[in-house]
């Protein structure tokens, strides 16, 4: 039985993973390192039991020491690093944090993956990275993995950051990696302060739902088990040092999204509130995600309009109090 390590296990896009892996690959034990900060749950990986396939270690990426130990003790095939602080208002509020866990966590894994594992090419180290390392986009066209990249916040900055770290250990070190850069996931579980469960909460205690200036910035939405069934490709599929795009090609901007938040919850459009934007608010993102079409056969499946209605439907209920 292989081992994998997972970092941030117990966060949305993580536990989804966790979860993925664990129904579907009976030969992986998975190794689950999290810090538990605020945006953990736990109850994300019900189901999921201590056992010989998995095991979970609440830690955190910036402690050498912990992860020498990890790495003394399993024989780690793969590492899927999704340890990272993600919600840019709290970033605009204060940024030493993110590169703490985002850039110098990124550095300290690398560093002892490096150690362990040197260049072995039946390795994997998989950073899991976002669409705003790229920066703004305009209203046509999308980004291409060989784009420059030019974050606008804290958070897309420390994601950067990371990104480089990954490519100079590739080259310093031989380690073999691959980075992927993904889009707005929507899913259930996903922490409360992100945009589509703040729509859907506030929606079903009829409450306003406040947008960002003009509310007119375009996502890129795609399902969470779309971008994990993504990342299982790349793992076993990608070409080492590469990096792919997971996309889906929905896009909406972000008064389309309240809107069909407001029309299933049966509220009239007047309750959409524009509220002062947000700093270095990018206005689009948009990913082309034929590399991973070509390379890996991704195939987004589960990510168009009425996968988000249903989810949209599931949160509303959710939120009332009503089982979903």
């Amino acid at each position: 039985m292989e081992s994998w390590l997972v970092t941030g296990g117990a966060g949305f896009i993580g536990a989804a993973f966790v979860r993925m892996v664990h129904a579907s690959r009976p030969d992986v034990r998975l190794v689950n390192l999290d810090l538990m900060t605020y945006a953990a749950d736990l109850r994300r990986l019900d189901g999921v039991e201590e056992g010989p396939r998995y095991r979970f270690v609440r830690g955190d990426v910036c402690d050498r020491a912990l992860l020498d130990a990890l790495f003394a003790q399993e024989d780690f095939r793969y590492i899927i690093h999704f340890a990272a602080q993600t919600h840019v208002d709290r970033a605009v509020r204060s940024g030493a944090e993110f590169f703490r866990t985002n850039a110098y966590g990124t550095q300290t894994l690398l560093d002892a993956a490096a150690g362990a594992w040197g260049s072995d090419a039946g390795r994997r180290f998989l950073l899991v990275s976002t669409d705003e390392v790229y920066g703004a986009l305009g209203i046509s066209g999308r980004f291409r993995e060989e784009d420059p990249v030019r974050p606008s916040s804290a958070y897309s900055a420390s994601k950067a950051a990371a990104e480089l770290a990954v490519r100079a250990a590739a080259r310093t070190h031989g380690l073999p990696t691959l980075i992927t850069r993904c889009c707005n996931n929507f899913g259930p579980l996903q922490h409360d302060e992100k945009l589509l469960p703040t729509l859907c909460r506030r929606a079903a205690a009829g409450l306003a739902l406040p947008l960002y200036g003009s509310g007119e910035q375009v996502r890129e939405w795609v399902h969470v088990d779309d971008h994990c069934r993504g990342l299982l490709l790349c793992l076993e599929k990608g070409k080492a040092g590469a990096c792919y795009n997971l996309g889906s090609g929905l896009e909406l901007d972000n008064l389309s999204v309240a809107r069909l938040v407001l029309e299933e919850a049966g509220l009239p459009q007047t309750r959409i509130e524009h509220v002062a934007d947000r700093p270095g608010h990018d206005f689009r993102y948009a990913l082309d995600f034929s590399r991973a079409a070509a390379e890996l056969g991704y195939r987004p499946a589960s990510s168009d309009e009425d996968s988000l209605r249903r989810e949209i439907r599931r949160a509303l209920a959710l939120y009332a109090g009503r089982r979903p």
